[in-house]
C-alpha cells in the first residue's frame, strides 16, 4: 500500500475505490469513538448524543462520530424499513461487492434490500463490532461486524418461504464521504444462512452457480498464481527491527508467512494460545491447533493458492490494544480432496473480510468471513 494511495474523491466516476492511507495518523489511536465508549447499540439508539465529537463534513447535523452514521443509518434502514434512505446515503454509482459479485448503483441496492426485507421481516441487525480509519477529508473507512436475526415468512433468492428462524454472521466494510457511502464490500455469511434455511447446499450452490454461467460469458483461461517469481523461493519476512509494535507490519509479515511461505509454525507465534475464531458457515475454532487445521485443510484443497491483502486499518494503541479490519482476496485451483468433494480442477476465486484482537503483541480473537458460498457455486456449478 503506497503512503500516497488515496480513496475516491467525491463525485468520481473512476473504476475502482482505492485503499485507505498508509501511516498511523489517520488510525484512532484510542476507543474513545468507538461502539464500547458508547455502551453498544441498544444505548446509542435510545441516546445518539447531539454534540459533534469529530469532524463530519457534508454528513446531516444529527450524526455526531462515523460511528453514530452507521449504527444509525443501518437501523433506521433495515429496521424501520425506510429503505428509500439508501438514496441519501448512498452514492448513485456506489459499488457493492458481495457474494453474488458486484451490485452498481444505489438502485440496486434498493432491491436487493427489499427483497431481503421482504424474505425476513422481522430482521434484526445486532452491530457486535465497527472498527474504522480516516477522516472527513479522506473518506471514513468502517469495519461493521453484526449479527443478522430473522425469521424466513417470505420469498428469497434460495427459494420459497420456509418459516425458519436464522441468524449469521456479516461483516461490511464501507467507504463514506459527504454523508454517502460510495463502496462497500459486503460478507454474509449465506452459506450458513442457506443450511439453517433447510435447502440443500450443495444442489442450491449447483443451480444458482449454473444460473450465474448461464447469464454471463466466462473466459476459463488462467494462468499461474503469482505466489513466487518463476522458480525462486516465498520470501520468509522477518520481523522489522524498528523499535515498538507496528499494526501493519505485523500483519503483513504474518498472513504472507502463514498462508504463501506455508509456515504454519508462525501460528503458534502470532496467535494467542486460547485464540477463539469465528469462521464462515457457522465455523467456531479453539485454539491454535483447530486453527492451524482450518488453514491446512484449504491449502490441501487448492494446493497453488495465493492469498493477498487489499485492505487493513486499525485503531488502538499498545497499551489497551489494537482492533484490525483486514480485507483479502485468494485465487487457487481446486485440485485437492476435502469438504468440497473429489477435485475438479476448477479455478476460484475467495475473497473475506477479517476482523482480529491484538493484545500484548499477539491475536487473542479472530472473525473470518469469506464468500464460501460463492467458491461453492465455482466448484459445483456444471456449466463454465
Amino acid at each position: 500500500m503506497d503512503s500516497d494511495t488515496l480513496a475516491r474523491p467525491p463525485g468520481s466516476d473512476a473504476a475502482e475505490p482505492r485503499a485507505i492511507v498508509h501511516g498511523a495518523a489517520i488510525m484512532p489511536s484510542d476507543f474513545s469513538i468507538s461502539l464500547a465508549a458508547k455502551g453498544g447499540t441498544d444505548s446509542l439508539l435510545r441516546n445518539p448524543g447531539s454534540e459533534r465529537t469529530q469532524s463530519m463534513r457534508g454528513f446531516e447535523a444529527s450524526y455526531v462520530d462515523i460511528i453514530d452514521y452507521i449504527v444509525r443509518i443501518t437501523h433506521r434502514i433495515w429496521e424501520e424499513k425506510d429503505v428509500g434512505y439508501i438514496y441519501d446515503t448512498y452514492r448513485h454509482n456506489s459499488r457493492v461487492y458481495d457474494d453474488f459479485g458486484l451490485q452498481y448503483g444505489n438502485e440496486k441496492i434498493v432491491a436487493d434490500t427489499a427483497h431481503t426485507i421482504n424474505a425476513f421481516p422481522d430482521i434484526r441487525l445486532y452491530a457486535d463490532e465497527i472498527i474504522w480509519a480516516g477522516d472527513d477529508e479522506i473518506g471514513f473507512h468502517t469495519s461493521h461486524r453484526t449479527v443478522i436475526s430473522g425469521h424466513n415468512t417470505g420469498y428469497s433468492k434460495f427459494g420459497p418461504p420456509t418459516g425458519k428462524k436464522i441468524t449469521l454472521w456479516c461483516i461490511a466494510n464501507c467507504v463514506s464521504l459527504e454523508n454517502e457511502i460510495f463502496a462497500e464490500w459486503v460478507c454474509y455469511d449465506t452459506a450458513c444462512l442457506v443450511r439453517q434455511l433447510g435447502f440443500d447446499l450443495r444442489e442450491t450452490a449447483r443451480n444458482l452457480g449454473n444460473a450465474m454461467a448461464d447469464a454471463g460469458i466466462e473466459d476459463p483461461r488462467f494462468g499461474e498464481a503469482e505466489r513466487l517469481p518463476g522458480q525462486d523461493k516465498p520470501p520468509h519476512l522477518q520481523p522489522s527491527n524498528e523499535s515498538g509494535f507496528d499494526v501493519e507490519e505485523f500483519i503483513r509479515r504474518i498472513w504472507h508467512n502463514i498462508w504463501n511461505r506455508r509456515s504454519l509454525r508462525e501460528v503458534t507465534r502470532a496467535y494467542d494460545r486460547s485464540l477463539v475464531c469465528r469462521g464462515s458457515t457457522g465455523r467456531v475454532l479453539y485454539g491454535r491447533g483447530e486453527y492451524q487445521s482450518f488453514i491446512l485443510s484449504l491449502l490441501a484443497m487448492f494446493p497453488d493458492a495465493m492469498l493477498q491483502i487489499d485492505d487493513i486499518y486499525w485503531m488502538g494503541n499498545d497499551d489497551d490494544g489494537y482492533l484490525v479490519s483486514v480485507r483479502w482476496s485468494l485465487v487457487g485451483t481446486h485440485r485437492g480432496v476435502g469438504i468440497y468433494g473429489a477435485p475438479t480442477g476448477r479455478r476460484i476465486n475467495m475473497w473475506g473480510i477479517t476482523q482480529q484482537e491484538i493484545k500484548d503483541g499477539v491475536i487473542q480473537k479472530e472473525w473470518m468471513l469469506f464468500n464460501e458460498f460463492a467458491v461453492m457455486q465455482q466448484i459445483y456449478r456444471d456449466r463454465v
